[in-house]
């Protein structure tokens, strides 16, 4: 080697060096987890888990907050710059948000030509939402995306494209999966991954599989003595998605969380056998005028009108398998529960050694309660001991867990105290919060991602299927 080559090779290591610390510098995704560097653009407000993230004093978090929509009089802003006021007036503990807003046709331009934030919030209307996960990722901003993130082939196609450039922009894109911090969640996770206790996920069959998830929701219902008031485009599904398209989301997500626990699954290898059905609500003018506020259908609803009754492609089920364990889901969506009723909830979970159920029905007070059930071939004895030193693990992190056997032989309750629970809107905190880790430590996991392009293939192919079968 010539003399002067170690002196000219270690010069050029130094200005590399020197540009990629400048480029660091310059790169608005650089994030160290100082407070206030986090700072957010909310956009096409529409739905109020966009201000869930801003309930609470995030120390990451600008208290200036960017805002984005089509027009000053649209709903979606309106209701959420009303909570943000909310939090800030409030007595205990109150914010400190200084939302800057600006609205017209052209705001999608406006936030992608003045990038004023670095963390771009979505939450509403669920038509564009991919194209808009794009346009920002395509721009150089971190996406932290309400669910669901498509809706239909065509947006599962996109939002694939997203993670590729994200990859290659070195921002982050992630979905709001909020149920993986309810503490009910988490316990049933320990136990299917506690082999002395649950065995293996049984493999199943398509007419007996081994994960059966049942969802049952109201457009109708009242929050707190109010009546929920939905906007007239939720009962669109191009707008909204079906109900296969949207709430299946959740629960894909659980399973693969629960069941595969930090494995990637990639959803041209580890999935098959897809199929699907989808059948409408009936809701009237009077049932559609009393749940949005709306006198009269929308011109863009006229086309899913029947004698008068607008029909809303709001139930659905979904069958596939995951590793060749086979996996059965439903989704329903009435108008209405009846008197003294609310939205339920019914899982079962099948191992060799046990079997787990959530439900969330009348019994329970519409309260979601865990049970363990010994599995067929497997002593009743012997199972005593293995949920008694199950449990006795759980309580070593969970101390308020316990479990207690029930009327029926070979069937226990894992019981969550209610005071040990937190509500739904504070796990948008925690997810925030995780993905603000991601930001600053860029260690966002592999299967986050492949989990997530997964999970939208399974429900996309899904709609596509079940529109095909009709």
């Amino acid at each position: 080697m010539k003399k002067g080559w170690p002196i000219i090779v270690a010069g050029l290591i130094l200005l590399s060096c020197i540009q990629q610390n400048r480029e660091k510098a310059g790169n608005k995704t650089a994030f160290t987890g100082k407070e206030g560097e986090v700072k957010l653009i909310v956009l096409a407000p529409g739905h109020f888990h966009a201000n869930l993230l801003q309930k609470s004093t995030i120390p990451q978090v600008n208290d200036s907050v960017y805002v984005y929509a089509i027009s000053p009089d649209d709903a979606g802003l309106k209701q959420y710059l009303s909570a943000i006021e909310l939090f800030n007036s409030r007595s205990e503990n109150p914010t400190d948000w200084h939302e800057i807003i600006y609205t017209g046709h052209d705001f999608m331009d406006k936030m992608i030509t003045g990038k004023k934030g670095n963390v771009v919030v979505l939450a509403g209307n669920n038509k564009n939402k991919t194209e808009y996960i794009l346009s920002a990722v395509n721009a150089g901003l971190n996406v932290l995306s309400d669910k669901p993130m498509a809706i239909n082939r065509e947006d599962f196609l996109l939002l694939e494209e997203a993670y590729k450039n994200a990859k290659e922009k070195n921002v982050q894109l992630y979905d709001m999966m909020t149920e993986r911090y309810d503490i009910l969640n988490i316990i049933e996770k320990e136990l299917i991954n506690n082999p002395d206790f649950f065995g293996e996920l049984v493999k199943g069959t398509p007419e007996d599989p081994a994960i059966y998830m049942e969802s049952v929701h109201h457009f109708y219902k009242e929050v707190s003595g109010t009546p929920l008031i939905r906007p007239a485009w939720y009962y669109d599904v191009e707008q909204q998605g079906e109900g296969i398209a949207d709430v299946t989301t959740h629960l894909i997500d659980l399973l693969f969380w629960k069941c595969f626990p930090g494995q990637p699954i990639d959803y041209s290898r580890d999935i098959g056998n897809i199929s699907a059905t989808h059948w409408p609500t009936g809701i009237s003018q009077q049932q559609f005028s009393q749940s949005t506020g709306e006198s009269t259908f929308p011109d863009y609803l006229q086309k899913y009108l029947v004698n008068s009754i607008l029909n809303v492609y709001a139930n659905g089920t979904v069958s596939f398998d995951v590793r060749n364990h086979n996996v059965s889901l439903k989704v329903i969506w009435n108008y209405q529960a009846p008197d003294g009723g609310a939205d339920t909830f019914i899982s079962t979970l099948k191992g060799t050694k046990a079997i787990l159920k959530t439900v969330q029905n009348k019994e329970q007070n519409f309260v979601k309660q865990l049970y363990a059930q010994k599995a067929e071939d497997v002593d009743e004895k012997e199972f005593a001991r293995n949920i008694e030193t199950a449990i006795g693990k759980i309580k070593a992190i969970y101390p308020f867990v316990s479990a207690s056997p029930t009327s029926y032989n070979g069937e226990y309750l894992i019981s969550i105290p209610v005071e040990n629970r937190e509500g739904h809107e504070s796990h948008f905190r925690y997810v925030a919060e995780s993905f603000f880790n991601f930001l600053v430590n860029r260690n966002m996991p592999e299967w986050e991602k492949t989990n997530t392009l997964a999970k939208y293939f399974i429900t996309s192919t899904a709609l596509a299927k079940a529109i095909d079968s009709k």
